[in-house]
């Protein structure tokens, strides 16, 4: 009889210790938004406005997804996005497109100031990659709307994926940072290679 006791007791008495450990802490993780260098003089008179980045729900919140497969996507529990990737991206567009001196102004779509061309984003994928290696992968597409003719003007598709030096959450969020600069970039190079053949001149 107090054999059974005993038996029952233990896994009782561990489930009690394991509900006073102190829980796994939740690591937030961020990056580092794209910037260009400043060219004096070379301001079109061209204002952008840069709409919010449309996604599917997972890339609207802050948990870090993976991908096993070709169609299961999971969220980490403890490792999370400072920001959800939409935001995140959008900021980075807006200060990367800024700092290269190209237009009068460049803000958010909904803010106070006015432009004529819409910058407007999709993100389909924000995400690392299980497979024989681990990769971060970044599918995105942008196109250029022009308000005066109610038409988009120009489009651009971006899809890579960029090694992961090892299985470290920083060093997936190293590999999706360096991918997403380097599509930003494209984004940035294209917009001002459009508006540079159609659009008015510099100030």
């Amino acid at each position: 009889m107090n054999r059974t006791k005993a038996s029952v007791l233990i896994p009782v008495f561990a489930v009690i210790l394991s509900g006073c450990a102190s829980p796994k802490p939740i690591r937030y993780f961020t990056i580092q938004p794209s910037t260009a260098p400043m060219i004096p003089g070379e301001a079109r008179t061209v204002s952008l406005l840069v709409a919010g980045i449309n996604s599917s729900e997972i890339f609207r919140e802050t948990p870090m997804a993976y991908r096993m497969g070709t169609n299961e996507i999971g969220t980490y529990q403890y490792s999370r996005w400072a920001e959800p990737p939409v935001e995140m991206i959008q900021d980075s567009l807006i200060r990367l497109l800024r700092s290269s001196g190209n237009y009068t102004s460049v803000a958010s779509l909904g803010s106070t100031s006015d432009g004529q061309f819409v910058v407007r984003g999709r993100l389909y994928d924000f995400e690392e990659v299980d497979g024989a290696s681990i990769t971060g992968l970044v599918s995105m597409e942008f196109d250029l709307y022009d308000r005066k003719s109610g038409k988009v003007v120009w489009s651009h598709s971006y899809s890579q994926s960029e090694p992961v030096q090892d299985k470290e959450v920083s060093s997936i969020v190293t590999a999706l940072n360096v991918n997403l600069d380097r599509g930003l970039k494209e984004v940035a190079a294209g917009l001002n290679q459009y508006l540079s053949a159609n659009s008015g001149g510099k100030s």
